[in-house]
């Protein structure tokens, strides 16, 4: 069997737990696209981890791989590694694997990212951790890959080789050019190449492999949907292709072997950055949900922007992905709110739409059009059964199940493996 997962928003849907709590099923997790941008936080007992890079399958002994659509800071997943090692976890080339073409993100791609970003204008919101010049550099095959760090001679060529643009590229945007070639950071990169050469692997033929052999196989995207960079909010986009399908391209496995294919999706919206958010609330309500839900990036720190469910959004997500099922998180944030609120269109400049516009522009404009619910005021992080839940939140899971037309199978009400439970 092999399975799909894709945030259906702006991304920090709750990915991470979902993962976490379905890979017991799966025999490898593969990471599809997108870098240490990203950032998931699973929670076992009063074990908290906060990871970037690696998939969280390895809790219930999956093996994991990062797929070749990927683009890689070797540093970054050196510290996950240590820092898992700490907690009594040991990854070693067993369970975690790394695909020969994985682009490596160098520290001139990070350099370069913040130099960018400073001198915009209209600021994007990147992380400043060198993904989308990573990207660029895979696009134009600039790129340095897995395969070139582990190969110390090779490594140096190719950085020779790439050294001259790169440093002409940070001189320009008022940078120095020194650190492309910096002995200290060159050695740091050479001794991770020697430590990860026993990870490498070929991710396509694993994935490919293991299907054929009836194994099952989840891919895990990073961010969310709307910040595909050719479907999303452009400009306010991360620089990979975050939907179900890119999952197909970026590990090398062919569209007719996906069999399910999951959202995870807020019942509520966030976005972190920059770019449209038609329903934000800004006022007391937000900073609740803010507050109740802890909506504080994993990899930045930075405080989630909240709103109310946007269906239109939704919409457009279950066209781009193709959802087969739904997982409904953090369920528990909106009690003692009333009533709930759940945008159903949008108002551009007098004329009502159900479907999110094409320009990043307009939508900006978009009013939302607002359905309202009946609240509850129970604490639902106790609960463990659908069925326990108060009447005023089932009806709010049956309504949204109604309006997006995808089954919701999973329900969670707290960050815990016990506090997410089935419909």
């Amino acid at each position: 069997m092999f399975t799909i997962i894709t945030g259906a928003q702006f991304g920090d849907e709750g990915k991470g737990k979902i993962v976490d709590l379905m890979s017991g099923d799966y025999d490898l997790v593969v990471r599809f696209q997108g870098g240490d941008n990203a950032g998931h936080t699973v929670k076992v007992g009063e074990d908290v981890y906060k990871l970037h890079l690696i998939p969280s399958g390895f809790l219930l002994n999956s093996r994991v791989l990062i797929g070749p659509g990927t683009v890689m800071n070797p540093e970054v997943l050196a510290t996950e590694i240590d820092m898992l090692a700490e907690g009594g976890i040991k990854l070693d080339a067993k369970r975690v694997g790394v695909d020969a073409k994985t682009s490596i993100i160098m520290p001139y791609h990070i350099e370069l990212d913040g130099l960018r970003e400073s001198m915009r204008s209209e600021k994007i919101g990147t992380t400043k951790r060198g993904i989308g010049y990573a990207y660029i550099d895979k696009v134009a095959r600039d790129e340095i890959r897995m395969a070139d760090i582990v190969d110390k001679d090779r490594f140096l060529k190719r950085l020779e080789e790439l050294a001259p643009s790169k440093e002409a590229a940070i001189k320009d945007l008022g940078g120095d050019p020194s650190m492309v070639m910096d002995e200290a950071l060159i050695d740091k990169y050479v001794k991770l190449g020697e430590r990860f050469a026993p990870y490498i692997t070929d991710v396509s033929y694993e994935v490919n492999k293991a299907l054929d052999e009836g194994r099952n196989v989840l891919a895990e995207g990073a961010q969310g949907t709307h910040l595909d960079v050719i479907h999303g909010t452009q400009k306010f986009v991360t620089s990979s292709c975050t939907i179900a399908g890119s999952a197909c391209a970026n590990i090398g496995v062919g569209p007719t072997r996906v069999d399910s294919v999951l959202a995870i999706v807020k019942a509520y919206i966030t976005r972190v950055g920059e770019g449209p958010l038609p329903t934000e609330l800004l006022d007391d309500i937000g900073n609740q949900i803010q507050q109740v839900g802890r909506e504080f990036g994993t990899t930045t720190g930075r405080s989630r922007r909240c709103g109310w469910f946007d269906l239109p959004l939704l919409k457009k997500a279950i066209y781009l992905n193709g959802y087969t099922s739904i997982a409904l998180t953090k369920l528990d944030v909106l009690s003692n709110l009333d009533p709930i609120r759940v945008c159903v269109a949008y108002d551009l400049d007098g004329k009502v739409l159900d479907y999110p516009p094409e320009d990043t522009s307009e939508l900006a404009r978009c009013k939302p059009v607002y359905e309202d619910l009946a609240g509850w005021e129970n604490d639902l992080t106790g609960v463990k059964e659908f069925n326990d839940l108060p009447q005023a939140a089932k009806d709010y899971v049956f309504y949204l199940e109604g309006k997006m037309g995808v089954h919701v199978e999973y329900i969670s009400v707290g960050p815990a493996r016990e506090q997410t439970f089935n419909k």
